[in-house]
């Protein structure tokens, strides 16, 4: 029994951990239909300015260098708030990604960010590499676009984790069914 309530409390604990996270917020700015998103193993070229959430002031910015920056989504490439936060993404999407210090450059120096900065990105895909560009760009009006993919990772967090401490639990009552019986009360 205290192996139940010890696995329902780590379910319990890590639900609480995953919908509090401050890591990565997405905020799709400008919804896109498309055939294809992006998945990881896409090269993506993104277009992207970044600013410190903490003043405003602006560290980088490709459309500075008037030259979108292109990497390989989900190989480890660039920062793990890029890396999930443009998962999904349709050609001429704009999302805001506001990454938090543990998804970002954590408690590091990099260049003119500061150690511990949460960093806002406005990004903008401008093409996957192998897919061709849409002709036109078919904007989604505010009631047809879904929820934050955002929203919908933590559900599938939450999700997962319950299915494991559930194992957990059957494997537990499984065990506990080849002990003998303690009739004495």
């Amino acid at each position: 029994m205290q192996g139940l309530l010890l696995s329902l409390s780590l379910l319990a604990s890590a639900a609480v951990g995953v919908l509090a996270s401050d890591d990565l917020k997405i905020d799709v700015t400008l919804p896109v239909e498309c055939d294809r998103v992006t998945k990881k193993g896409d090269k993506i070229n993104v277009h992207y300015k970044g600013t410190l959430k903490s003043n405003g002031e602006k560290f980088d910015s490709s459309y500075d260098r008037q030259s979108p920056f292109s990497f390989k989504l989900g190989a480890g490439m660039v920062i793990k708030g890029w890396d999930e936060g443009l998962v999904d993404m349709c050609i001429g999407e704009k999302r805001t990604l506001t990454i938090g210090p543990s998804y970002g450059y954590g408690d590091r120096n990099v260049g003119p960010i500061p150690a511990g900065s949460t960093l806002v990105f406005e990004t903008e895909l401008v093409g996957i590499e192998g897919v061709p560009k849409p002709e036109s760009i078919v904007t989604k009006s505010a009631t047809d676009a879904p929820e934050s993919t955002a929203s919908a990772k933590v559900v599938e967090k939450v999700a997962s984790v319950a299915k494991q401490a559930a194992e957990v639990v059957e494997t537990i009552i499984a065990d506990t069914d080849d002990t003998q019986e303690h009739n004495e009360l």
